[in-house]
């Protein structure tokens, strides 16, 4: 059986960058562009991952999953985390395996 991406590509999802400079930081998706793109934040300040496009196929989606409105701004995306109590969870990096 094979898990479809679409299902756990959505909005306030944290994700591993796979690839690229911020490879093995994590970050949250905060808008879906379309089937192969979406705007992933870390915010800069908390993870290192600037807000930008990135295609789905260099993100791997992690089980958790913030609850914040379409285009959250850094700061709504921040106090979520912080609400949540995953700020330390998001500064740590992923030793991605090639």
């Amino acid at each position: 059986m094979v898990m479809s991406a679409e299902r756990l590509i959505d909005i306030g999802r944290i994700c591993v960058k796979t690839m690229g400079r911020e490879a093995g930081r994590k970050c949250v998706i905060v808008d879906i562009i379309d089937k192969n793109f979406v705007l992933v934040t870390g915010p800069k300040d908390v993870s290192g991952v600037k807000r930008r496009r990135c295609n789905i196929k260099h993100l791997e989606p992690t089980p958790r999953k913030i609850n914040i409105p379409k285009n959250a701004s850094d700061d709504e995306v921040r106090s979520a985390l912080e609400k949540e109590g995953i700020l330390d969870f998001m500064r740590e990096r992923v030793k991605i395996s090639l």
